[in-house]
């Protein structure tokens, strides 16, 4: 069984990715179907049978660091040339990388990220390397020149970063113009209920042609549709990990949300993606995954629905970008 997940470039690079991706993180953790390698397997099949094809993993995910990318690498034993693999480096990760020294964008470090990576995914090449959080003790120029080696290596293909502020976007852009290797991607938290993104990183990435990875598109989960603010499906990750999110949520504007759904025949979840992939900024909207039927869900709601300007101007009613206030 495949569905249609409709292909888009990432920014104004020649990466093309599928507009709805898989992130990694769940795999290899405790608790999950995917703690192991064939539940893993069950997933990662479900995405390539549905049209997924964007895989966002990183050093650090699992139980222990570097679980996630052998999983991953494990599970698309085989299927390398039909995938387009993103990771990513940067934060803690112990002694995986050996010592960081606190530097973990140096180019020592750097060389020693990229190389366990490549060796846990199974791989002789990383479509896009992230650098996942930026690192105040080492000058940007001896990252993007360290990384723009490994693209010259043909180690990498293309570069990345994620949670960096508007002005470090613009500060790596004009450093990556005079060493003629420059990010094509930016990864911030963005979704209905968490809309700051708006305010520099999607003009920044407007304006140096940057493609936007949305992480948190569900927050959490509350935009999934699955919550209320009366239950929560049992052993579910916000009722046993984040409670406290499930108690301050804003459910009047949720059940909001949820009524502009129904009224359209969908489900809150699709318009949570289809409300993302309205914004031309963005290249794939990253989302996790446990089981098979979770992935299909994913997969299908990137065609669910086609917003139009009327859907989407009640949309900011019902969940306002910054500066603007609810009209519910």
């Amino acid at each position: 069984m495949t569905s249609t997940v409709p292909i888009r470039r990432v920014g104004a690079s020649g990466l093309a990715v599928s507009s709805v991706g898989l992130g990694c993180n769940n795999l290899g953790r405790p608790g999950t179907a995917t703690q192991t390698l064939e539940g893993t397997q069950a997933v990662i099949d479900a995405a390539l049978d549905h049209g997924i094809t964007f895989f966002d993993v990183a050093d650090c995910y699992g139980a222990e660091p570097g679980l996630s990318e052998t999983l991953l690498g494990r599970a698309l034993a085989g299927r390398r040339d039909r995938v387009v693999i993103g990771t990513k480096f940067g934060l803690p990760v112990g002694e995986l990388n050996g010592p960081d020294f606190g530097a973990r964008g140096s180019r020592r470090y750097i060389r020693r990220a990229v190389e366990g990576s490549l060796r846990r995914l199974g791989t002789d090449y990383i479509d896009l390397f992230q650098f996942h959080t930026p690192d105040p003790t080492t000058p940007i120029e001896e990252t993007l020149d360290s990384l723009g080696s490994l693209i010259d290596a043909g180690l990498v293909r293309y570069i990345g970063h994620s949670n960096r502020s508007g002005w470090q976007i613009a500060d790596a852009e004009a450093v990556g113009q005079r060493l003629r290797h420059r990010f094509i991607s930016a990864q911030n938290e963005y979704s209905l209920l968490h809309r700051t993104a708006e305010q520099e990183i999607l003009p920044a990435a407007r304006h140096y042609g940057l493609g936007v990875f949305p992480y948190f598109p569900l927050f959490n989960g509350l935009l999934s549709g699955k919550y209320t603010a009366t239950s929560a499906p049992s052993g579910s990750r916000l009722a046993e990990i984040k409670p406290a999110l499930l108690e301050s949520a804003d459910w009047p504007r949720l059940e909001q949300l949820q009524g502009f759904a129904d009224a359209r025949g969908v489900t809150m979840l699709d318009i949570a993606f289809a409300w993302l992939l309205s914004r031309p900024e963005i290249s794939s909207v990253i989302a996790g995954a446990t089981r098979p039927e979770q992935v299909a869900q994913n997969a299908a709601a990137a065609t669910a629905i086609e917003l139009s300007p009327t859907d989407l101007a009640e949309i900011d009613a019902i969940c306002p970008g910054p500066g603007r206030v609810s009209q519910f």
